[in-house]
């Protein structure tokens, strides 16, 4: 999460991207841009507002010596001295045209900037940010002719959103160098952490916290919701969440008990931790401190409703876990051979 108020854009290379399975080539501009107050002033925001709400941070990743990481050498040489600014962004876009490992790799219009004074947590900054647009919008230009006005169509670069960017800051921890990305355009999730940028999530709060939730979540989707039903599978997020609120250091032996009250959840629990342990190669820690931030971001991704092959829909307050169990009764109705909820409520809202 960064915060871009006193941010400045010092040195702007704008290059294009090609892709060797079509047999696009790169082409490389020899200037640096120059801004005027307009462009300037629409470019630093659109550059640097996907990065303003961002939780979640990487870490640079190399299988041997992460000195041997080309983007983490790249970004560390123009933020130790950028005389040679154009030459290393050059050598940025022919790795990323490097990467282009299938046809379905889009070309597209690379942007290698230095920024300064980007604040981060309690302090300010400069960062090497690397960003790729892919996808170019059709706008209408008017024009004044023979005393009448007319338009033409024209394609451009949206002001909206960045399709992939990344800011790496030169900012350090115990892990390394701080990377910060973002990927609207996810045709292919590795092309762009994985194989362009080569990093990892970092092992901290942040990071065992949405492990541990998103885990619940795909159990609620996968175990709860076929084998319990609707109403077990939104009771069991909403305690999900509740637990995460009420704790600051997230246990798993008291998620366990103050979670599930039959033991036959709880043993499909145990066996799909393992499971996904596995399938997504990490380790779900016993115990960690929650991240507030990282806890507020997976509840909005969290949906608790019921929804019924009758076209009827319940939605279950996800704050209120004891309210399901509480003021909802299911049962089978043995006339009409349907299984029924019946809720309980004093006033309609």
């Amino acid at each position: 999460m960064i915060k871009r108020t006193k941010a400045s854009i010092s040195k702007c290379i704008l290059h294009k991207v090609g892709n060797k399975f079509n047999s696009t080539r790169n082409a490389f501009s020899e200037q640096e841009l120059e801004f005027d107050e307009m462009s300037y002033d629409l470019i630093l925001p659109y550059l640097l507002r996907p990065f303003g709400n961002l939780s979640e941070t990487y870490r640079f990743n190399h299988h041997s010596n992460i000195e041997l990481n080309e983007i983490n050498s790249y970004a560390s040489e123009l933020l130790n001295d950028d005389s040679n600014f154009i030459e290393i962004s050059k050598h940025i876009v022919n790795h990323l045209f490097e990467q282009s490992n299938s046809a379905q790799i889009k070309t597209g219009d690379v942007l290698v900037c230095l920024f300064h004074d980007i604040q981060y947590e309690d302090y300010s900054t400069d960062a090497v940010g690397i960003f790729k647009i892919e996808n170019k919008s059709h706008f209408f230009q008017t024009f004044l002719e023979n005393g009448s006005y007319d338009l033409i169509t024209q394609k451009g670069i949206s002001t909206k959103k960045v399709d992939k960017g990344c800011l790496i800051l030169n900012a350090s921890d115990a892990e390394g160098k701080i990377i910060l990305s973002v990927d609207h355009n996810n045709y292919d999730t590795q092309y762009w952490t994985k194989h362009f940028l080569n990093v990892t999530y970092p092992d901290d709060s942040n990071e065992h916290t949405k492990n541990y939730i998103e885990m619940c979540r795909e159990f609620s989707k996968e175990v709860m919701q076929p084998q319990f039903g609707g109403q077990e599978q939104s009771n069991f997020l909403a305690k999900t969440v509740d637990f995460f609120k009420e704790h600051e250091i997230a246990n798993i032996e008291t998620f366990k008990e103050e979670v599930f009250e039959k033991d036959d959840a709880l043993e499909l629990f145990e066996d799909f931790k393992k499971t996904y342990e596995a399938d997504h190669n990490i380790v779900i820690r016993n115990q960690f401190d929650v991240s507030e931030v990282v806890l507020k971001k997976q509840k909005q991704k969290i949906k608790t409703e019921i929804k019924l092959d009758t076209n009827i829909q319940i939605k279950l307050d996800v704050d209120a876990p004891d309210a399901s169990a509480e003021y909802l009764e299911r049962g089978y109705d043995e006339i009409k051979k349907m299984h029924y909820y019946k809720v309980f409520f004093n006033e309609e809202g």
